[in-house]
């Protein structure tokens, strides 16, 4: 059946590689090398060109790969609705997050929730804001959580403030306030997060006007939280990034406590799988987050 061609094609072009598809999909590499062939006598052209690199896309394979990305999810839709209707939970949600929410949120959501529903399979898949957003617009994944606001274009559902704090080091002359002041950022170096990951911090220091003294651009957390242990500088960070941390570092509101918006999003609620559905529905609902 071409619908399994597809599914050969597209995880292999998303992994770059045909031994990879087959660990993922229990087949043989020769098996997808077979499937891939196939379809491309089908179409009559080349989908993909092999090399030591990896698998890329021709250009006429770019011009329909998003359509058979399409194919397969409105494909999984229609098995989870035939399921439903037969009184069966089933499929897969595919969801966009990152590492904090990954930590601290899903593990706790999903183990409630596959107590309702445990035939349901979950696929994350972690990047940073603007990944996601672009994962979702894409349909690589069924919804994803962001820091809010997002695209126009998406539905989203509000679901927590996390207040925003300053990393400092342990002995650092102003780790004894109650509060750090705007003012006083700029005279520090600073520690910015990485392009993707510096949307909630950049809003911050923007709505105050401030321009930090940026030392180092760091795109792992906990690399963050180390430079500032060892006193190359400071950061602001969320608290739910924070949370559980052991480093000797101090943490403290701004002058005027500052807060990112968390949400999950979808590209349209009418269109979601029937699985994605009941699953914002859960979150939604979930004890602590949303309304």
């Amino acid at each position: 059946m071409s619908i399994n061609k597809y599914k050969v094609l597209v995880k292999a072009v998303e992994l770059g590689s045909l031994t990879k598809a087959a660990d993922v999909l229990g087949f043989t590499q020769s098996g997808v090398s077979h499937a891939i062939n196939s379809l491309e006598e089908e179409f009559g052209f080349m989908l993909v060109t092999r090399s030591r690199s990896g698998v890329k896309l021709t250009t006429n394979g770019e011009r329909i790969f998003q359509t058979l990305r399409e194919v397969l999810r409105w494909n999984e839709h229609l098995e989870q609705e035939v399921a439903s209707i037969q009184g069966i939970e089933l499929g897969t949600i595919h969801i966009g997050t990152f590492t904090s929410v990954a930590v601290h949120w899903l593990p706790g959501i999903i183990k409630d929730f596959q107590l309702d529903y445990p035939n349901i399979e979950f696929n994350l898949v972690e990047g940073d804001y603007r990944q996601i957003e672009e994962w979702i617009q894409e349909g690589k994944v069924d919804c994803g959580f962001l820091s809010l606001p997002t695209w126009d274009s998406f539905e989203v559902i509000p679901l927590q403030q996390d207040q925003m704090l300053v990393l400092l080091p342990a002995d650092h002359p102003l780790s004894g306030q109650p509060a750090v002041k705007f003012a006083q950022l700029e005279k520090e170096p600073f520690i910015m997060p990485s392009r993707g990951s510096d949307d909630d911090v950049n809003r911050v220091l923007t709505k105050a006007s401030v321009q930090p003294n940026i030392k180092y651009t760091v795109g792992d957390d906990y690399a963050i939280m180390a430079m500032v242990e060892k006193g190359l500088g400071i950061s602001i960070r969320p608290e739910l990034v924070l949370r559980g941390q052991t480093r000797n570092i101090r943490l403290l509101p701004l002058e005027e406590p500052s807060y990112r918006t968390l949400g999950i999003a979808v590209s349209s609620m009418k269109h979601a799988s029937p699985a994605a559905k009941r699953f914002l529905s859960y979150v939604r609902s979930y004890p602590g987050l949303g309304e």
